[in-house]
């Protein structure tokens, strides 16, 4: 497929300057950008199908993590928001299992693409991954699996929503809870979260949504699947630097093998 085959350029000018300027000015006011209707149908048939197709070949994993996603701080107890325990489970494909012509491959390569990527999150440039594996994942998750609360090490993500579940499966988030710039932690701001003690927001999106999020200060989670029918989401991944890969010890982590 084409690129103008893929994204709805009709309801998301890209290339149009003043389209990315009012993108940006919504992902740094709100902290996230969402795109509904990003991929055309006929699009996202297809990615629905080749995720499908895929699933064989995902990791499947559980971890247990802190909100920081940090190792264990021994200046603090076991329950400390700083070393507290929560569990993300998953399945994953990684980039070398993307096809030349599947459109998420289209999609990521494009050059309009990237271009509005790099204006709307203020980067002066972005690359993709050194290694094999990282740039382009699907994620799996079946019933009653998660993504614990976490803060991203990354400055922003992008996703796109492939299946949606029938129920569960929720994108919660609070906003700037922390300024990790500065070190500020928020020990008691996490503290409350994990207590349950404030409201997050609750981002809806069906599938063909892209969504670019500011993670690194944004505490969010995305709760349990709880349908029969598989959540499958790409996450599309880029650096500010050329020649990045993931650390080895991540890439056994989260894919379950170096190559």
């Amino acid at each position: 497929m084409l690129f103008d085959e893929i994204v709805n350029l009709d309801k998301h000018p890209i290339s149009q300057a003043d389209y990315s300027a009012e993108c940006r000015l919504t992902l740094d006011s709100e902290g996230v950008l969402v795109l509904e209707d990003f991929i055309v149908p006929e699009a996202l048939k297809l990615m629905q199908a080749e995720g499908a197709a895929a699933l064989d070949s995902a990791f499947f994993c559980g971890q247990s993590h802190s909100v920081y996603l940090t190792p264990d701080n021994p200046a603090y107890p076991e329950d400390h928001p700083a070393n507290r325990k929560v569990l993300s489970s998953k399945g994953c494909i990684c980039d070398d299992v993307i096809g030349a012509t599947s459109p998420l491959r289209v999609l990521y390569d494009d050059p309009n693409f990237r271009s509005f990527v790099t204006e709307t999150t203020g980067q002066a440039e972005l690359h993709p991954y050194a290694d094999t594996l990282s740039s382009i994942n699907v994620h799996y998750a079946n019933r009653g699996q998660e993504l614990g609360w976490h803060f991203d090490n990354s400055s922003f993500a992008i996703t796109l929503l492939i299946q949606k579940p029938d129920s569960g499966s929720r994108f919660e988030f609070v906003k700037g809870l922390r300024d990790a710039d500065a070190g500020e932690m928020n020990y008691d701001g996490v503290d409350a979260v994990l207590r349950g003690d404030i409201q997050p927001k609750v981002l809806s999106m069906e599938p063909g949504t892209l969504v670019l999020f500011r993670g690194r200060n944004s505490i969010h989670r995305v709760t349990p699947n709880e349908s029969d029918r598989m959540r499958m989401l790409a996450v599309l991944a880029y650096n500010a630097e050329p020649g990045v890969k993931l650390s080895e010890s991540a890439r056994m982590t989260f894919y379950g093998r170096l190559s």
